[in-house]
């Protein structure tokens, strides 16, 4: 038995969806206020037989909070796949954001002590990563400087990695993931699922990201839990490709003309308008770092994962017309 946790989100769902095609029994977990038709509505987007499929899972309602509700959910599972994040740039959730990731992943780890499960893979994020080697790229050695301003969500991300390393040195079986963007289908108003609706503001950025699919985010997991692959960590993702790369695919689709680059006076600016973030809480979230990274190229190395897997990653550009596809045919 396999447990994917946050198995409603973008992630979570590929990854149940690509086990349950390998003939794997999958247990899923889910809020209770989760939207299951939604999911069952994206796996169509992935395969000709979404209701075969989504009629397999074993849906688990679990609070993270609560460990028994967790030791239940790990009853007879030998494999885990930890998805379950919340993902959020508001500094107003930060607290939250410790106590749903940090201490979630905690509680998991601290249930999965004394249950059958042999492996874990934890899904983190590249926003945990900085410095660069010595050819100017970050890589799987470019640790998290606390010294250096973070998001709420990179700080979690890294204390959960903490709480991973630490199950690891006690003797379970762990790899850790992280990926770039990820572009997929459904979940379309949450995390990256809004990713198409905000491409399609009439401003995009000079600077570029790491991209990855979805579905190459499942197929890695997979495989890397299928090699018995462990005590490691794989940055996954495609490519580095310009912002502006989704909001012009996404206009020219809608319709309308080519996204404005914001100047680099603006972005010099926009971060001492933080300051006014109690009247205005959009402006909460313009932190000094992540407006960096809106202007700035980013150099984030995938040469580990396809080194050892032979891996072909589908392009950003490919990726990003499939998704799109999708997108546009929910907003019919």
């Amino acid at each position: 038995m396999i447990l994917v946790t946050g198995a409603t989100g973008i992630l979570g769902r590929v990854i149940v969806l690509e086990l349950l095609k390998q003939g794997r029994e999958v247990r899923a977990t889910k809020r209770m206020s989760s939207n299951l038709q939604e999911v069952r509505h994206s796996f169509g987007f992935y395969t000709d037989r979404p209701e075969f499929y989504f009629d397999q899972i074993q849906w688990k309602d679990v609070d993270f909070e609560d460990i028994n509700s967790i030791t239940l959910a790990l009853e007879d599972v030998e494999e885990v796949y930890h998805c379950a994040a919340m993902v959020s740039f508001n500094p107003k959730d930060d607290k939250l954001m410790e106590k749903t990731n940090v201490e979630g992943t905690k509680n998991l780890l601290y249930a999965v002590e004394n249950s059958s499960v042999k492996k874990f893979l934890f899904v983190s994020s590249v926003a945990v990563l900085d410095g660069f080697n010595e050819e100017g790229w970050m890589d799987e050695n470019s640790d998290f400087n606390p010294k250096l301003d973070h998001s709420g969500y990179a700080i979690s991300k890294h204390l959960s990695e903490m709480e991973v390393w630490r199950a690891s040195a006690e003797g379970l079986k762990t790899v850790i993931i992280n990926p770039g963007v990820i572009i997929g289908s459904g979940n379309w108003g949450s995390s990256s699922g809004d990713l198409f609706s905000k491409s399609a503001y009439p401003f995009t950025y000079e600077g570029s990201t790491a991209f990855v699919d979805v579905r190459d985010v499942a197929k890695i997991a997979i495989e890397l839990m299928r090699r018995n692959v462990f005590g490691e960590r794989f940055i996954v993702i495609s490519e580095n490709s310009k912002f502006r790369l989704i909001s012009d695919k996404v206009r020219r689709a809608l319709g309308k003309k080519h996204a404005k680059p914001l100047s680099e006076a603006i972005l010099r600016i926009l971060p001492l308008l933080s300051v006014f973030g109690f009247i205005f809480p959009i402006l909460s979230l313009l932190r000094k770092r992540s407006l960096d990274t809106l202007k700035n190229d980013s150099r984030i190395s995938n040469h580990k994962i396809k080194k050892l897997l032979n891996f072909q990653f589908i392009s950003t550009a490919h990726s990003v017309d499939f998704h799109l596809k999708n997108y546009l045919s929910d907003r019919k």
